[in-house]
């Protein structure tokens, strides 16, 4: 599905020489000091008057610092090599094969839209009251005290003044229930991936962004470890809404095919909300709706 390039042969096999003439300079070295033998020498600088103080105690044969020009020219000259190695370094990017035959479903799946919220269900009706039984007791009821309340002609009755008081507002209607919007599975126009708005029909555009959604994924898909390790492949299929405003939600799993491939594909859909650009919405009648949206995911391990 996709191929990952090296980097540059070339720079490896400069690197490798470097290294190869800098560890045969010291085993020749090595082997031309362990070669002289001390009586020969003794010998060969018996009657040798010692002309500085490194000559008193060393023997000019075996003398390293006499070399220690060359040696810190061949370090300059390496330290050259190994910079202009490292600036002309050259890497190439994963090189990504897109097929679009990797979008087809190996089997059925089942669609299943997201449920929307549903009302709540209205409370229970309230407990039947409970009877009481009040026990039989005589009650003693106080003797009214009655009082002269006959009118005469000369008895001023004053009338009571009744203020009319407002009746109380009525109570406020209850909110309105929230509207969930509707999910489709299929619209007039399919929700696409983003950077393929400037081709010309709309086939085009809808096969150009297939390929890119394709791009995005293996290259940002990882494959992972334990199914490697156990040659776990096959197509994980997953399911997300694309947003009105083009953004992914309630991505889930629909098929996985263990080894944590299904977790791998969800986190690279799940990172497109992290993209820059946002998908174009899907649309129905000319206006944007929320769009359910299936994609395989397929995984194989390159020979």
């Amino acid at each position: 599905m996709f191929k990952e390039l090296g980097s540059s042969h070339k720079c490896h096999l400069d690197i490798l020489a470097l290294v190869l003439l800098t560890i045969g300079l010291i085993v020749y070295f090595k082997r031309k000091y362990r070669s002289y033998g001390f009586q020969e020498l003794m010998d060969a600088n018996k009657n040798v008057k010692a002309k500085s103080l490194s000559e008193r105690t060393k023997f000019p044969e075996v003398d390293v610092f006499k070399n220690a020009g060359s040696f810190f020219n061949f370090g300059m000259a390496a330290a050259v090599a190994l910079s202009l190695v490292a600036i002309s370094w050259t890497t190439y990017e994963k090189k990504i094969v897109v097929d679009l035959k990797d979008l087809v479903l190996e089997d059925e799946v089942e669609v299943e839209v997201p449920r929307t919220a549903e009302p709540p269900p209205p409370p229970p009706p309230p407990p039947p009251p409970v009877i009481q039984e009040v026990p039989d007791t005589e009650v003693i009821e106080d003797q009214p005290e009655f009082v002269d309340n006959s009118v005469t002609e000369e008895t001023k009755v004053d009338v009571p003044v009744v203020e009319k008081k407002a009746p109380p507002p009525p109570p406020p209607p209850p909110p309105p229930a929230p509207v969930e919007e509707e999910i489709f599975k299929v619209v007039e126009q399919m929700p696409r991936f983003p950077g393929c708005e400037d081709k010309g029909t709309d086939k085009e555009k809808e096969d150009c962004a297939k390929g890119k959604m394709l791009e995005y994924i293996y290259k940002n898909l990882k494959y992972p470890a334990i199914a490697r390790e156990n040659g776990v492949e096959g197509q994980v299929v997953l399911q997300f809404v694309v947003d009105k405003d083009g953004s992914i939600t309630d991505a889930k799993i629909v098929r996985d095919i263990g080894a944590g491939c299904g977790t791998a594909a969800e986190t690279v859909v799940n990172g497109m909300n992290n993209m820059g650009q946002k998908w174009i919405p899907g649309k129905q009648r000319g206006r944007p709706v929320r769009v359910l949206y299936t994609l395989p995911v397929k995984f194989k391990l390159e020979g």
